[in-house]
């Protein structure tokens, strides 16, 4: 009997399934181990509080394909972390944003925080080594092969970048997996970074 193509399914059905995929993702981050690499100085969370570009990250369904891509973060009277994810789908397209929360968790010396995508779905934030200036650094979601690489400043030379990718790898991230993010136009088509989603 010939499979029946998914083109004839229903678009309502088709969403769901969509969705459901993406909450287990998300939902999944928050239910595998930590790992044990991260170092035990605790982060200056105030230090850390402000707008970092995303240089470098393993892609997945919420930012493939965006350039220009920034998350800033603010600390919030009630201990609380404002997050909000600005990017472009190409240098030509509007700037669009994303706006979340953060609480950190506990006796983690503030490297381990739970967001709250779409306000509801927990997921885990960790943080597993800055530069002593706060000029860059590097994140992970535990149990889950995603990761990223901040800076303060939007273009990072290849040595640097290159440094940070040992030090990702040092802490168990399967750096094969990276991809660097175009911060300026310039950089499209060049060898490692991801190609926008528009041209």
């Amino acid at each position: 009997m010939p499979v029946r193509s998914n083109r004839h399914w229903p678009r309502h059905l088709v969403a769901l399934l969509v969705v459901s995929a993406a909450a287990t993702l998300l939902s999944s981050c928050a239910t595998k181990p930590m790992p044990a690499s991260v170092s035990d100085t605790p982060v200056d969370l105030p230090r850390f509080m402000g707008t970092w570009h995303v240089i470098a990250h393993v892609p997945y369904f919420g930012e493939r394909g965006h350039v220009a891509s920034t998350d800033t973060y603010t600390l919030q009277p009630d201990g609380d972390i404002g997050v909000r994810y600005d990017y472009r789908e190409g240098f030509d397209e509007p700037a669009k944003s994303l706006e979340s929360r953060a609480t950190v968790n506990d006796g983690t010396g503030n490297r381990r925080w739970t967001t709250w995508f779409f306000r509801v779905i927990p997921t885990k934030f960790q943080i597993l080594e800055t530069a002593p200036d706060y000029s860059w650094a590097l994140i992970n979601y535990p149990g889950r092969e995603l990761a990223w690489v901040f800076a303060r400043e939007p273009v990072m030379d290849d040595a640097q970048y290159r440094d940070l990718e040992r030090r990702m790898a040092g802490h168990g991230v399967d750096t094969d997996n990276l991809r660097r993010v175009p911060q300026v136009r310039d950089q499209l088509g060049r060898l490692g970074f991801a190609d926008p989603k528009k041209p």
